[in-house]
């Protein structure tokens, strides 16, 4: 009876009508669509489907602010790329004062590795620079020997990472809400994994790390034994080390530990002695004992993530928290970056009383941004002298988080689109190719029927795709602002 009662009281808010100028039949597929779905998905709906300017077409509680989830990251991009351009790059360095003994090949000075948050470093099965490039270049200048502990320095704040403050407990630590900071490595998680060892009595082997040199700070106690047992179990010692132990038989197939580290700080400590080994360099962390005139600081060595945009690209495609908070550091700063980005918003799109922001991934459930805000937003931004291209740096139907979207549509390129899930949120938002012109669509939902929900979205934008077009990619007042960018590999 509740149910039944909530389902009328839901439907009661009409949808706003089609203006004439719309598509035809455009608002007939939208009000059958939304009648529907309320039966299936009931729930705080916000809806705003709009032209290629901006101009809402047909809506629901278009100016109520919502939970946006993860579509944060489009806005986060655009921010950031405001900031420090489609170019840009983020450097990681090793610095210091001092030289090079010609007859030992020490490094007679201090150094250091500047770290400033590249959401691509260190990554061995994905694209990004290495902490065995900064060594190799070292070697390349004559050092063989390093000594004193391993100090961190950034440019992009306090040498560190910690869980965003807006984060709810229940999220952090997790593999998908991993520490944010200067200090990031293979983004902040770890992985290693376990295989028996050739017979029964000897130790199991370590025959796989990411990144590099985990393996110096993972004891393996587990025994191999005889036949397919597997009880390996691993657990964190209080230092941040990590430790193997139970069975493992020689015909059972390996075990995987992923996880998210106490401390990233350790983890780099441990890949810097693989890079260092690898380049020939003995690195001996007691304190050095050498005096040397050291002089002004200089770069010794530095690599350099690829072009904002091929970052951003991915960081859409796949969704990744992490990364669009690095994003948020890197275009907002350390101090305040969330309150930048909510004016950003608020400036481009004239709205100042439906967006509020406290985080640059969405995994916030604090964050809160209106339908027309997204809408006009896509419409507005890619006008902009940074917003050149910008529709292209959210996922296309078929791929990462739009996957589902395989089916359904004439092909790849008729969406181009952000998703965002939370346990009480879902939604979608962004562009899509219609012969008659570009829609800008954002579907939000805030409920507790989010599977239900996504479905419905998925079927809008078959129904109102299903003759669709591949975006325009010419420049002109007509259409978007879109064209060619980066692409990186997508999950």
């Amino acid at each position: 009876m509740i149910r039944r009662l909530f389902l009328a009281l839901a439907l009661l808010s009409t949808p706003a009508l089609l203006p004439a100028q719309g598509p035809a039949g455009l608002g007939a597929d939208l009000s059958s669509w939304y009648a529907q779905t309320m039966r299936s998905a009931p729930g705080r709906w916000g809806i705003v489907v709009a032209d290629n300017s901006g101009e809402v077409l047909w809506s629901v509680n278009p100016s109520e602010p919502m939970v946006p989830a993860s579509t944060v990251k489009l806005l986060t991009t655009g921010f950031a790329r405001t900031v420090v351009g489609s170019e840009a790059r983020r450097a990681t360095r090793v610095v210091g004062s001092g030289q090079v003994n010609p007859a030992t090949g020490q490094w007679d000075g201090s150094w250091a590795l500047e770290l400033n948050g590249d959401p691509t470093l260190e990554r061995t099965d994905r694209g990004g620079p290495m902490l065995t490039e900064l060594a190799q270049q070292l070697a390349a200048i004559g050092v063989r020997r390093l000594n004193g502990p391993l100090t961190v320095t950034s440019g992009a704040g306090e040498p560190r990472a910690a869980y965003p403050t807006a984060w709810e407990s229940r999220h952090r630590g997790r593999i998908f809400a991993p520490p944010v900071g200067p200090v990031t490595l293979n983004e902040n998680v770890i992985g290693f994994s376990i295989a028996p060892g050739a017979r029964a009595g000897q130790r199991p082997i370590i025959i796989s790390e990411s990144p590099s040199g985990i393996s110096n700070i993972v004891t393996v106690s587990a025994t191999t034994v005889a036949g397919t047992r597997n009880t390996i179990r691993f657990s964190v010692k209080p230092n941040g080390h990590y430790v193997v132990t139970g069975q493992i038989g020689t015909r059972s197939g390996s075990r995987r530990y992923v996880g998210v580290p106490t401390d990233p700080r350790i983890i780099l400590d441990a890949a810097w002695s693989h890079a260092t080994r690898a380049a020939g360099i003995q690195w001996t962390h007691a304190p050095t004992l050498a005096s040397a005139n050291v002089g002004d600081r200089r770069i010794l060595a530095e690599v350099a993530s690829q072009p904002f945009d091929s970052i951003a690209h991915e960081v859409n495609t796949r969704s990744l928290n992490i990364g669009a908070e690095l994003l948020l550091l890197w275009g907002g700063g350390p101090d305040r970056a969330a309150e930048r980005l909510t004016q950003h918003v608020r400036t481009v799109t004239g709205i100042d009383a439906g967006v509020h922001l406290v985080d640059g991934s969405g995994l916030s459930g604090a964050d809160r941004v209106s339908p027309l805000v997204f809408t006009t937003y896509l419409a507005r931004f890619p006008l902009t002298p940074a917003g050149r291209n910008f529709a292209l740096l959210l996922p296309t139907n078929g791929s990462g988080t739009l996957r589902r979207l395989a089916t359904g549509l004439p092909g790849p390129g008729v969406v181009r689109a952000k998703t965002g899930t939370l346990a009480n949120a879902s939604t979608l938002v962004g562009y899509l190719g219609r012969a008659d012109g570009t829609l800008l669509i954002a579907l939000m939902y805030n409920g507790g029927n989010t599977g239900a929900a996504r479905a419905a979205q998925w079927e809008l934008f078959r129904k109102l795709g299903a003759n669709g077009v591949v975006l325009p990619t010419a420049i002109s007042d007509d259409n978007l602002s879109l064209g060619s960018t980066p692409e990186t590999p997508e999950r």
